[in-house]
């Protein structure tokens, strides 16, 4: 009974490893950086060949990745102007 317990312990890990495996699998896949379900499982192959990329074609919309960063882009510039106009006062003030 024992030496049974370490036996034990391995299956329990590669349980839970299989676990965090199929989690990690479901949550790349709702993010969109695998493939969907269909072409995951038709293929049987989970090699970087089963993802699928981005469309290039001009009538479709930006990625979604694109959006937050031009978002940052614009406040950072909306930042930039708002410090400008705040020092313009400022100056404008002190003379």
């Amino acid at each position: 009974m024992r030496l049974q317990r370490g036996w034990l312990g391995l299956v329990g890990l590669l349980i839970a490893l299989v676990i965090v495996a199929v989690l990690a699998q479901t949550v790349l896949r709702s993010y969109g950086m695998l493939g969907s379900a269909q072409s995951a499982s038709s293929s049987g192959s989970r090699s970087p060949d089963s993802v699928t990329p981005a469309s290039a074609e001009p009538g479709r919309s930006a990625p979604a990745v694109t959006a937050p960063l031009e978002k940052a882009r614009d406040l950072e510039q909306q930042i930039q102007r708002d410090a400008r106009d705040l020092d313009r006062r400022i100056d404008d003030q002190t003379k």
